[in-house]
């Protein structure tokens, strides 16, 4: 199955989406390429993401990706579950509070939930802050939660 998007014909009609609650997205796998990968263009090989024989024996029984790239995979995410199409643009405004309550384990899969908390007006087109809760399958916690924000201009 996969998730359709919540589609607002243009920026404006976003002023009256506080509270709308986003669909939530497919499931993404989340594999040891891809957390080496992001070591490999961060910088970042810490053994408990990268070597998987050490991480065995570590507090996760396995390698677990870098929090920053569960964060990074939620812009890709909102833009399955939200959609305007008369926008321009849309700009990565910045982030808020942002927490990684829970690891996602190589391998695991996340998807990601979502709701509109604010919307006002700026010059050229609506800013939007989106509450959003990474999901890894199979734990009870999130993996990650963040305010995203972003811009979409006319």
């Amino acid at each position: 199955m996969t998730t359709s998007p919540a589609v607002f014909a243009t920026p404006d009609d976003l002023v009256n989406a506080v509270g709308t609650a986003l669909p939530t997205t497919d499931w993404v796998v989340v594999d040891q390429q891809s957390i080496d990968t992001f070591a490999d263009a961060t910088g970042d090989h810490q053994w408990i993401h990268v070597d998987a024989e050490r991480a065995k024996t570590g507090p996760f029984g396995g390698t677990i990706a870098h929090g920053y790239l569960t964060l990074s995979l939620i812009g890709p995410l909102v833009a399955d579950a939200l959609s305007v199409p008369g926008a321009s643009s849309v700009v990565n405004y910045g982030l808020e509070k942002v927490r990684f309550p829970s690891p996602v384990p190589a391998d695991s899969r996340i998807r990601l939930s979502s709701t509109i908390t604010a919307v006002d007006k700026v010059p050229a087109g609506v800013q939007v802050a989106i509450a959003a809760a990474v999901e890894c399958e199979g734990s009870g916690k999130p993996a990650c939660v963040a305010t995203v924000v972003y811009r979409f201009l006319d």
